[in-house]
């Protein structure tokens, strides 16, 4: 007789280089524990850190930049990455690289302007009718199809609410009917529709239904507290982009013309200055009569050094513009030549007229016991058993060479002590996959001594 174990159907989610990451790691005086939130070590650069997100959260950084300087592999996207953490998720976080500006599509300054506004976020509250409450009843009535030949149409849709305070029986227009399959709305929802527009919101399924399965995919809601029909304060987040998105589209009929033309259009449409001129007048209107609210958000520029003195002079201007996010540039490098100039030598590849406007924070190379700490946090994220005669060695490997090296080295070593038919990971199969695979110092060291069988 065989008997097969049944998996899970839980998905498994992917570790990424930065999934250890949960925030800065401050007590409540704002100084850093020496490992906290999945960071480990740099100290002064995770204090002024904490410094900015205390600023940003009383919104007295806007239009400010902040530039994260260190060799590669100190942590650099990480501290961004935690401060993203600490804003929440409200807070919109924008991450890019450098060289994502030289698109074939649009122009340098547009793929800037674009992140920038992807950065900025509109919290737009409006009071609106509605109905809300879980769905205990949702049934079409059909008639006869008034165009003749097969078939019935829906007329119309009656739908039960539930509350705590009361129920509630509605009857509503065949295309409410159509939203609601489009929302997958069912029995034992919780829902609310607006009055006025008719648009329909499913919030989730009700917690009465809580217990219904034993692997739990939804999210569960607890019963709306009122009337069914009653006013209501909704909160939607958007970014300037979205708007700017919004208004690009062309709105035409679909005619077989229009539909052409759309085909024949270039992936990315520009928005015009005009466009964005226009809905800042709005926005600002908006939040003039106070129905919305501006959230500066964050816009990371990782390998800031591969921005060209065209991008830099368009930063520049950027930051001076009345609605403006947060900037995070990072980078690795030291004197360089900036980008799109012959002699121009400047500190990180950054011309000095801009680097003066920026706030640095410079990260260190760890030592070997942070090496350490780091690889046993990545090692448990990873979910890998390792020995500590094993971490010990992949700190002293990643104190010669570099720690994403060492911690690279981890998945390999497992997959050596599995063949070996081990459960831990030990010294052996970390020397094992160390002579397997080349540091680039190894790797540069075997190019010198047979340079002559290489290719010119």
């Amino acid at each position: 007789m065989k008997i097969e174990e049944v998996k899970s159907t839980v998905k498994t989610q992917r570790i990424a280089a930065h999934s250890h990451v949960k925030g800065l790691g401050l007590d409540e005086a704002g100084v850093p524990l020496q490992m906290a939130s999945g960071l480990v070590g740099q100290k002064d650069a995770r204090e002024a850190a904490g410094v900015v997100v205390d600023l940003i959260k009383s919104k007295k950084m806007s239009g400010r930049a902040l530039l994260l300087a260190g060799p590669p592999g100190t942590g650099k996207t990480a501290i961004a990455l935690a401060i993203a953490q600490e804003l929440g998720n409200k807070v919109p976080f924008c991450p890019m690289v450098g060289s994502e500006v030289f698109s074939s599509e649009i122009k340098k300054t547009e793929v800037l302007m674009e992140n920038f506004r992807r950065s900025i976020g509109l919290r737009i509250r409006e009071t609106k009718e509605v109905y809300e409450g879980e769905v205990t009843e949702l049934t079409p009535v059909e008639t006869e199809n008034p165009m003749g030949g097969y078939g019935k149409t829906i007329s119309n849709v009656v739908i039960g609410l539930k509350t705590a305070k009361g129920t509630k029986q509605l009857k509503l227009d065949p295309s409410i009917y159509e939203t609601l399959q489009r929302e997958k709305v069912e029995v034992g929802d919780v829902i609310y529709i607006e009055a006025n527009s008719g648009a329909v919101k499913r919030q989730g399924r009700s917690d009465n239904f809580a217990t219904e399965f034993d692997l739990e995919t939804e999210e569960y809601v607890p019963l709306p507290k009122g009337e069914v029909h009653k006013k209501k304060e909704v909160v939607q987040d958007v970014t300037l982009h979205d708007l700017d998105a919004a208004n690009a589209r062309p709105q035409g009929g679909q005619d077989v013309l229009s539909i052409v033309g759309q085909m024949m259009k270039p992936k990315k449409t520009e928005i015009t200055d005009k466009l964005r001129t226009e809905i800042n007048k709005i926005v600002n209107k908006y939040i003039d009569q106070g129905i919305a609210e501006l959230v500066p958000g964050v816009l990371f520029i990782d390998e800031v050094h591969m921005l060209d003195l065209e991008c830099f002079t368009y930063l520049h201007k950027s930051l001076e513009s009345a609605i403006a996010p947060i900037v995070i540039f990072a980078t690795n490098r030291g004197r360089c030549v900036i980008r799109g100039t012959d002699d121009i030598v400047s500190p990180h590849g950054i011309p000095l007229d801009l680097l003066d406007r920026l706030l640095i924070v410079r990260t260190k190379p760890y030592n070997m016991s942070e090496m350490e700490q780091i690889i046993r946090l990545r090692a448990q994220t990873e979910g890998l058993n390792v020995e500590d005669a094993a971490i010990q060695a992949l700190s002293e490997i990643g104190s010669n060479t570099t720690l994403r090296y060492a911690v690279q080295l981890l998945t390999p070593a497992n997959q050596t002590s599995k063949v070996n038919g081990r459960t831990q990971i030990t010294k052996d199969d970390i020397m094992d996959v160390h002579s397997l695979f080349l540091d680039a110092k190894r790797s540069a060291k075997f190019l010198q001594e047979d340079n002559t069988k290489y290719m010119l």
